[in-house]
């Protein structure tokens, strides 16, 4: 969201210190339906070069006094290059000062939330800023795949899941896991498989998780087992709902994970500044000449999708009057 005006005493409280930028990382990362499902990698500075089976070895029946088959196998490097987040708050001097409690309740959760929001946007999707389509940072994104099923296909979501792993295994690809959108968990609830079991099953969380959720009972996230595959669900995988009639949107994704990478150079860096200029209500505004103070708080992530025939995207249309 653009800065309309500077946080002041009475909307906010505390200063933003570089001891609390791990778990604010750690957050962000278990806010974010695709760094859950993905493997990470190390990734340096100037991005890592990833090896990609291009050619698999065969192979073959010998009878006697026949030639053994040769074969040859075949990789190659994809890249995976680091793109810079950001996330700026710019408080009064008067907060800084007088420091009063319960601040980073605040900041800290918002922070990654946007982190997390961010990425999930731009690793399926590829959106930029504010939900500009096409305008992410990343060369490959999960939903440049050509497979996808609409909700209301089949008799139920029970169904249409099916039928989203049918084309997958049709490719040879294997369905691994979901990622969708945290409202379609209200969906899920109440559908049953042939057997007359709940298709949606909520995981036991783990003591991190749990610590998550008593802090912030609104944390936009939630893990469990769909169809017995892990689902997340996170409020950036889903495309906003259309307010037009019979338009259709993104719900979420199910596919093979392994496919995916993605890493993040460090953790999250921070810089204090009380001189320079920020953007506020789309004018250029002088910290020091209005006594704010500026936290710029930044990450650089990669990722990238090697195979986007791996996913299957699941769709929805708002209904027609």
């Amino acid at each position: 969201m653009a800065i309309t005006a500077a946080s002041t005493i009475s909307d906010f409280s505390g200063f933003l210190n570089e001891q609390q930028s791990a778990a604010i990382f750690e957050r962000a990362r278990r806010i974010s339906a695709v760094q859950r499902l993905t493997p990470q990698i190390p990734l340096g500075a100037n991005g890592v070069d990833i090896p990609v089976v291009t050619g698999k070895l065969s192979a073959g029946w010998v009878s006697e006094g026949t030639a053994k088959p040769a074969s040859k196998g075949s990789m190659a490097l994809k890249t995976i290059s680091p793109k810079k987040i950001a996330a700026i708050a710019v408080v009064s001097a008067e907060v800084v000062r007088s420091n009063p409690g319960g601040y980073m309740d605040q900041i800290r959760p918002e922070m990654a939330e946007a982190f997390a929001d961010a990425f999930d946007r731009a690793a399926l999707r590829d959106e930029g800023p504010d939900g500009t389509a096409s305008g992410g940072p990343f060369a490959t994104w999960v939903g440049q795949t050509t497979k996808a099923v609409e909700f209301g296909t089949g008799t139920n979501l029970y169904a249409d899941l099916i039928a989203g792993g049918k084309l997958l295994a049709a490719d040879e690809k294997n369905l691994q896991g979901f990622a969708f959108a945290r409202r379609v968990e209200w969906d899920f609830l109440d559908v049953l498989d042939l057997n007359e079991r709940p298709i949606f099953i909520d995981s036991p969380l783990d003591d991190t998780t749990t610590a998550l959720f008593e802090t912030n009972q609104n944390m936009p996230a939630r893990a469990g087992r769909l169809l017995k595959r892990p689902v997340w669900m996170a409020d950036g995988v889903g495309e906003a709902i259309p307010a037009g009639l019979s338009t259709t949107y993104i719900q979420g994704y199910g596919g093979e994970w392994d496919q995916c990478r993605w890493g993040v150079v460090g953790g999250i860096s921070y810089k204090v500044s009380t001189e320079a200029t920020v953007t506020i209500n789309g004018t250029l505004v002088s910290l020091f000449e209005n006594n704010l103070v500026a936290v710029l708080g930044e990450a650089e992530y990669g990722f990238l999708c090697n195979d986007t025939a791996a996913f299957v995207e699941y769709t929805e249309t708002t209904p027609a009057v």
